[in-house]
């Protein structure tokens, strides 16, 4: 397989791109500047706004970075079961003092006019989330230099990613937190996910570009195991969720450890999306009538969410999360690329047989 994606960072870890305002620029300049791969995330964002915070990271640091676009989302969803679903949640904008969000805000989430900034303005690396695009788009960032890697749930997926001239297929498995990267949204599939270790093993059989795991890793012992699998690097988002530079609410910061919450769940609750979250109270009552409507339920319920954050309530937020959230640490960004390279380095070392040199990781 080709090193040229993983020749850009040192240590085979990346920082998952977590859209809502989490993966800021300092973020994900602090990643790069220790030596893994930093990323912005494009979705929800404008254009403009995109431009901005890459403009801001690159004044913060001279590494590679990535940028990670949504891909727009066809038109299936039922007018009359997201009327429904905005009757169910009237409770809770009237306990917010909120409206609900309009669900006919917008499809494509700027994608074009996202590219065109791309293609202008040209990054080292480019991630697509929720499909995989054409070949045409995939040239055209070829064109200005851009590595370009896209995500996949299934081998299936994974061998379409190959197909359309992706450079690299992230391998998503179930355990992972936020939005699952499906290319369709199949209600019927619901809950049949794949876990990454299976899943890393079946797409290293299927493709022979390079995989980067995603899904629950929160320790460098676990970066090794998937690397062992098959896969060239590492995508984490939980466990750069709760760092100092995360932009996440302070809430959702301490949700991740606190003993209230103490499991996840996939959920279409906050989205219309399958999305892996902390099960809170607006998870339970509304999980089992939300429709598959992404994104009018994400439009639908996003003042819900921010008045509840206003409100300090995070009974009422989206708490995406992974299924290893109870191993967060909070540490600054840079330090913990760094604790995560040398426990990798002590399991790497186990698993060829030197033994266990030095300390570990900080717990």
């Amino acid at each position: 397989m080709s090193s040229a994606l993983t020749d850009l960072f040192p240590h085979p870890i990346v920082q998952a791109p977590m859209a809502g305002g989490v993966s800021v620029p300092q973020l994900a300049a602090a990643v790069c500047e220790a030596g893994g791969l930093g990323f912005l995330a494009a979705g929800y964002k404008t254009a403009d706004g995109v431009y901005q915070e890459i403009k801001q990271l690159r004044s913060l640091t001279s590494r590679p970075f990535g940028v990670n676009v949504f891909m727009p989302q066809p038109e299936y969803a039922d007018p009359a079961a997201v009327d429904v679903y905005a009757h169910q949640l009237a409770g809770e904008a009237t306990w917010y003092e909120a409206e609900l969000g309009d669900p006919d805000s917008g499809r494509d989430d700027g994608y074009e006019t996202k590219l065109a900034v791309l293609r202008d303005n040209p990054v080292p690396v480019v991630s697509f989330h929720f499909g995989v695009p054409s070949r045409e788009v995939i040239d055209s960032l070829h064109r200005v230099g851009t590595f370009v890697l896209a995500a996949a749930t299934t081998p299936d997926e994974a061998r379409a990613v190959e197909r359309a001239g992706a450079d690299a297929v992230i391998a998503q498995g179930v355990e992972a937190g936020g939005h699952q990267g499906t290319h369709r949204d199949i209600p019927e599939l619901d809950g049949s996910g794949i876990g990454l270790l299976s899943l890393v093993a079946q797409i290293r059989e299927s493709v022979n570009i390079p995989i980067v795991a995603a899904g629950g890793i929160m320790r460098g012992g676990q970066i090794a195991a998937v690397l062992a699998a098959g896969a060239s690097a590492a995508q984490l988002g939980t466990a750069f969720l709760a760092t100092h530079e995360s932009g996440a609410n302070a809430l959702h910061k301490q949700a991740l450890t606190n003993p209230l919450f103490v499991r996840t769940e996939l959920t279409r609750a906050f989205s219309g999306r399958p999305a892996r979250g902390l099960v809170n109270r607006f998870l339970r009552e509304h999980g089992p009538y939300a429709p598959p409507a992404y994104p009018e339920i994400h439009h639908l319920t996003s003042p819900l969410r921010k008045a509840a954050a206003k409100a300090g309530d995070a009974q009422g937020m989206a708490l995406w999360a992974g299924q290893g959230h109870r191993m967060a640490r909070e540490l600054p960004a840079g330090q913990l690329v760094e604790v995560l390279a040398g426990e990798l380095a002590t399991a790497r070392a186990v698993l060829s047989g030197g033994g266990i040199q030095g300390g570990g990781g900080v717990r």
